[in-house]
């Protein structure tokens, strides 16, 4: 129980280190898209229900992996490939707009983004303090490194500070509700997911509008 802890103690220190707290006021730092402008835009609509379903996606099969990681080791790899298809299906979404090689590119970060989070759950496991603050902190380098380059393919909606916070929240939640899973609270892990599903929600909406500015024309 005291390793236990001390785990959590790190786990939460790293996350106030690292990342913006996590509270709604943080989350509404970020530019609101201006939704009413695209109302009735089937096109806009597609795109922005593809998106919103891509990040539920990204949000569901992080949960389930990481509570297959703890509880569930005969169903983990085949729930982490299948997370891992999610990061490739968000790569193919932007490449209309932004090219082949923009697309993967993102697939690549974000699948990176994926296995850097794999170093911190084992850490976490198995107590070794050095490897875990060592892994957080290659996370959240990991999650400034997307935001910056989305920021660079759209720099006049989207502001690297923006995306950089957007990506940075999405760790700090998930290290919340995982230190829950690991502690075995679901009923905090449960709360601390919808949270998180809610800041992906909004950052889906806002790489939609941002989109739709940078190319008006395709709308």
């Amino acid at each position: 129980m005291k390793k236990l802890t001390i785990i959590l103690a790190i786990l939460f220190m790293a996350t106030v280190v690292n990342a913006q707290p996590m509270s709604h006021v943080a989350m509404q730092t970020m530019t609101s898209p201006d939704m009413g402008n695209w109302k009735n835009n089937e096109k806009y609509e597609s795109l922005n229900k593809a998106m919103r379903e891509l990040w539920s996606a990204h949000m569901y099969w992080t949960l389930i992996t990481v509570d297959a990681f703890y509880n569930d080791p005969k169903g983990l790899d085949a729930k982490l490939k299948r997370l891992l298809q999610n990061q490739k299906d968000i790569g193919a979404a932007i490449v209309p707009y932004y090219g082949q090689a923009a697309g993967d590119q993102l697939a690549a970060l974000l699948t990176e983004h994926i296995t850097d989070a794999v170093p911190v759950l084992k850490a976490a496991k198995s107590g070794d303090t050095a490897a875990l603050n060592k892994a957080v902190k290659d996370w959240y380098a990991n999650a400034k490194v997307i935001g910056d380059f989305l920021a660079s393919a759209n720099p006049k909606n989207w502001s690297a500070k923006e995306t950089e916070t957007a990506l940075e929240m999405h760790i700090t939640h998930t290290i919340a509700y995982s230190v829950s899973i690991l502690k075995g609270d679901y009923t905090s892990s449960f709360g601390g997911f919808e949270e998180a599903l809610h800041h992906m929600l909004q950052l889906a909406d806002i790489l939609t509008d941002g989109i739709a500015k940078q190319f008006p024309d395709k709308f």
